[in-house]
This record gives structure tokens, sequence and C-alpha cells, in this order.
């Protein structure tokens, strides 16, 4: 695809190396594009995958290779004035970006009987307020008259329940009212909007319970990796793909729940 060398596309959330924000960052630099990723590894250390702090610096390393530019930074999305920090040093260290990719999410179990403010607005300062501010401030800047990209990853509360995981469902969903919204406002501005469930993909979470329980559940007789959602983008952000915008795409290799 050489139309997309050159461009720049953004990636939130690419901490670690068998995350989705790293795989999308990979497809991408095959694609000629440059990186721009951010990541937070005070979130990953308590999670229980954790992380090698040096993962990041591996990433970019490995990015570089593919004869891109690449550039990263660390970044709360918790704080206010996250969005502004980081289009500030996208601008300045590779230009004005062409694709926004708001892959950053927080997310822990809990439900009716354990979910607390302090939670559910932890959850909402990542998957909603910082995706809907920092898209803001990208079609803000967004300086071209067309092949703008944001995409949303999501998580299909609206195929199913998501027992167990209350305060991330309700905040996901929202990221998809979101994108449908926003996709009609920056059309406009040449600026194409959508989101996509990748549906369960084993990012280093899943227990081998965990994956022989979800198998069967997939008709195509394996579970979802991040690679796979990583090809999706790949499509949507090309030039292919412009008269898309406004979707929520289930690409989930017919998971049944």
């Amino acid at each position: 695809m050489e139309q997309l060398k050159g461009k720049i596309a953004v990636i939130t959330g690419a901490s670690r190396l068998s995350g989705i924000g790293a795989a999308i960052c990979r497809e991408l630099a095959e694609s000629g594009y440059h990186i721009f990723f951010t990541y937070w590894t005070e979130y990953d250390k308590k999670m229980p995958w954790s992380i090698e702090l040096d993962e990041p610096m591996i990433l970019k390393e490995e990015l570089l290779k593919k004869g891109i530019k690449v550039s990263c930074m660390e970044l709360d999305l918790t704080q206010h004035d996250a969005p502004e920090q980081l289009l500030n040093n996208v601008s300045e260290q590779l230009g004005n970006p062409d694709i926004l990719i708001n892959n950053a999410a927080y997310s822990t179990n809990n439900d009716y009987s354990t979910v607390n403010a302090e939670e559910l607005d932890k959850h909402y300062m990542v998957n909603v307020r910082a995706t809907t501010l920092v898209s803001s401030r990208f079609a803000q800047r967004f300086d071209k008259k067309s092949g703008g990209r944001i995409i949303n990853i999501t998580s299909g509360q609206f195929q199913g329940p998501m027992p167990g995981e209350l305060a991330y469902a309700t905040t996901k969903g929202a990221v998809d009212a979101l994108t449908i919204t926003l996709s009609a406002e920056l059309a406009p501005l040449g600026i194409t909007v959508n989101a996509i469930n990748p549906g369960p993909t084993d990012t280093g979470w899943m227990t081998e319970d965990i994956k022989n329980e979800l198998k069967p559940m997939f008709p195509l007789g394996r579970i979802g990796e991040p690679r796979d959602v990583a090809k999706t983008i790949k499509f949507l952000v090309s030039d292919e793909a412009d008269w898309i915008t406004g979707q929520i795409i289930h690409s989930e290799g017919g998971f049944k729940r």
C-alpha cells in the first residue's frame, strides 16, 4: 500500500510487546507509517499480566528497524492535560498526525456488588474522557483535506452481557456512542471515525483454562490474536476504506457468546 507511506499514526496504550497496541504499531510500520505510541507502565505493573519496564523501548527499537520514524512517550491519560501533551509531542517530533488509534484502556473486574465511585471514575477517565478529548484535539489540528482516520477499540458489549466487568462494559459502551456521533461531526473535515471490537484476544492474560473455555466459541477453531485486530485496522486506515465511517466492526472470528 504505497499510499500509506509517510503518514503519521498515533497509537495509545502500547506498553506490552504482546499487546494489541504493539501489534498495531508493527502492522502499520510494515506499511510505511511513521509511528508515535504512548505507554503507561504504572497501570500494567498493577495488572495480573505485569510488564517488563524495558518493553516500550524494545518495541521502539524494533519499529525503527523497519526504516520509519518512531517516537513515544509515557503518558497518564487520566491527567486533564494529557491530550495536549500527546499531540504537542507528536507535532514537535514527527509532524501533525493523519491517524489516531485510541487503543489505551482501563479495565478491572467488578460487578454491581463491588463497583465503587473510584473505580468507575478511573474507567471513565481513560476509556471515555481521554478517548473523546484526544479525538477532539486530533480533529482540531487536522490540516489535510482528506485521509484522516480515528479508530477506537471497543469490546462488543452490545453483542451480549459482560458479567463481572460492569464499569468496563459501561464505559466501552460510551465509546460506541461516541464513534457514531463523532463520525458525523468530522466527516466534513475528511476524517472517518470507526470502532473495532476484537473479541477475546490472547495478549498474555489468558490462562490455559480460559483458553480451553473460549476456544469452542470460535468457529474458526482458534483464539483471537493481537495481529487479527491490527490487520483490520490496517485496512480501515487505508484509502480503500475511505467510504467506511460511523461503524462498529466486530472483527472477532465469529465468536459466539
